[in-house]
């Protein structure tokens, strides 16, 4: 894939023009635009899924981020292999059922919109007890965190912070580089950076570059950088 250099903000224009050009989905019905922002915790995808957010409501679209890591397993079922098990990390810390039920269930078509934000503290590791929220018909759900590709979610747009093996070693905290066989495990067998509409490299935060699909000139979809 050819990467472009951009600037943040144009970026995040670009995305929020991207998801409000899209065409409704056939069959009728409710209908909610799903994004998914995929990127290990030190490419920040919080950052952008909240920037992106913003621009969507000054476009009009209501939009929801919601982070998946409100969505952890309890430490019992996360934990059973040890707190530094990279596979458990992969495997077993996200509570993928409880995403597709409080999350995508009622986004789906002739569903209520009515979504829970975070359901798990892991810090705490107890219940949240957030109220739900109710995203318009209309509206755009962000979710982000690590590792969310190939696990079949729903999604419009899917847009993957990618970070070079020595880049995301390099901005993982000491405490937590036992993650990083995970992610290389993530790359291996699932290829994010193939997978994604977006892939936007962030080697360098400062300065990052993007492409989307696979070699296609990322200004496509919106007359040109």
């Amino acid at each position: 894939m050819r990467l472009e250099a951009i600037t943040w903000e144009r970026l995040t224009e670009e995305l929020a023009e991207r998801v409000t050009g899209m065409p409704a989905p056939e069959g009728g019905g409710a209908s909610w635009t799903r994004v998914l922002i995929d990127g290990a915790a030190a490419a920040r995808p919080e950052a952008l899924a909240g920037e992106l957010a913003d621009a969507l409501r000054l476009r009009g679209r209501p939009a929801l981020a919601v982070g998946a890591n409100g969505f952890l397993r309890a430490a019992s079922l996360r934990l059973e292999h040890g707190r530094r098990d990279a596979d458990a990390f992969y495997d077993l810390w996200l509570d993928t059922g409880a995403l597709w039920r409080e999350v995508f269930t009622p986004l789906e078509p002739g569903g209520g919109g009515r979504v829970l934000p975070d359901l798990w503290d892991a810090e705490r590791d107890r219940a949240t007890r957030s109220p739900y929220v109710h995203l318009p018909v209309g509206g755009v759900l962000l979710l982000h965190g690590a590792l969310l590709l190939g696990r079949w979610f729903p999604a419009d747009l899917s847009v993957h912070l990618s970070l070079s093996p020595g880049a995301l070693a390099r901005r993982t905290p000491p405490e937590e580089r036992w993650t990083l066989p995970a992610f290389a495990r993530y790359e291996e067998e699932v290829g994010p950076g193939a997978v994604a509409d977006v892939v936007v490299r962030v080697d360098d935060a400062r300065r990052p570059a993007w492409g989307t699909g696979a070699g296609t000139d990322p200004g496509a979809d919106s007359g040109g950088s």
